[in-house]
């Protein structure tokens, strides 16, 4: 009989997905442990007490708190799942935009500046309207949506005002006109599991901001174009954001590696939080091979 590995789960907050997660590791006669970031403490030169888990599955609310908890985990040698390169390349928007550029993947066109007279003038260049974003954040937060000069300069002053060394980071993206929705396609390992429209008549189609789902048919075409971005990244459990662009088709527009699925279950019927742990359990038996990350061609 095949000894099951024994398993951790780190989250923050227990929301539904990740009472979903344990749901399927108990079905599954796996052992586990809950283990709150808010209470984690790593002794760095002691990791015996973390040896006993096979595979670490991060289910945080924070970037930096994940990214950190898993850079000394994989230390360790511990597998993890996502792997703290896939969480810093997919939660920082610039490292996304890289590493899609670099595999050719289409993406909307973007521009990083770092200081508001650049960050203006790349706005210029890209034409408005522009969508400016914070390089971590998630759920939609702090995007502005910005319609002509006047709008840029105001946004830029306020947040040169603001301090914070991350807000002196300008990310700027084209805005693109989508047909009032997006679409929210999950990949784990090598297979596209499901995808979801997301329906909004404001032009943030987020479900945690009032977006309507319904089930969206995945096409050979945009099999292929998720696979190949969840590559580019590095892989694992991702839900990729994907716009519909009038003349030029799919475009990704950003990649997540802890993701929501609390409306995409219900709506689909897919098993996610299943799926997700079978994934872990073959990370955890070492059968899952891990893609390299593209490296930009010399120029």
């Amino acid at each position: 009989m095949l000894t099951q590995p024994r398993v951790a789960v780190l989250y923050t907050r227990l929301r539904v997905e990740e009472k979903w997660i344990f749901a399927a590791l108990e079905s599954r006669g796996v052992p586990y442990d809950r283990i709150n970031d808010r209470e984690l403490n790593l002794l760095l030169t002691d990791p015996q007490a973390w040896q006993q888990y096979d595979v670490v599955i991060a289910r945080n609310l924070s970037y930096t708190r994940t990214l950190y908890t898993l850079r000394v985990l994989e230390s360790w040698g511990i597998p993890t799942v996502n792997r703290a390169e896939v969480v810093e390349t997919c939660g920082d928007k610039l490292r996304t935009t890289a590493a899609l550029a670099a595999a050719g993947i289409p993406q909307p066109e973007a521009a990083i500046a770092f200081t508001p007279e650049s960050a203006l003038e790349a706005m210029e260049q890209l034409g408005y309207p522009v969508v400016l974003k914070p390089v971590y954040g998630s759920w939609g937060r702090l995007l502005a949506k910005i319609n002509d000069r006047d709008a840029a300069e105001a946004i830029l002053e306020h947040k040169a005002a603001l301090g914070s060394p991350l807000h002196q980071v300008y990310y700027i993206q084209e805005y693109i006109p989508k047909p009032g929705r997006d679409i929210r396609a999950f990949v784990i390992g090598d297979q596209v599991v499901t995808a979801i429209y997301r329906y909004a008549e404001h032009w943030i189609t987020n479900t945690a901001r009032g977006g309507r789902g319904e089930v969206c048919p995945i096409t050979p075409e945009l099999e292929r174009l998720c696979l190949e971005a969840a590559e580019a990244v590095g892989g694992g459990v991702l839900a990729l954001d994907i716009m519909e662009h009038p003349e030029r088709g799919y475009l990704v527009n950003e990649i997540n590696h802890s993701m929501e699925f609390h409306t995409t279950v219900p709506l689909t019927g897919v098993d996610i939080p299943g799926m997700i742990v079978d994934y872990a359990l073959q990370v955890a038996r070492g059968r899952v091979a891990v893609p390299a990350l593209p490296v930009a061609a010399e120029r």
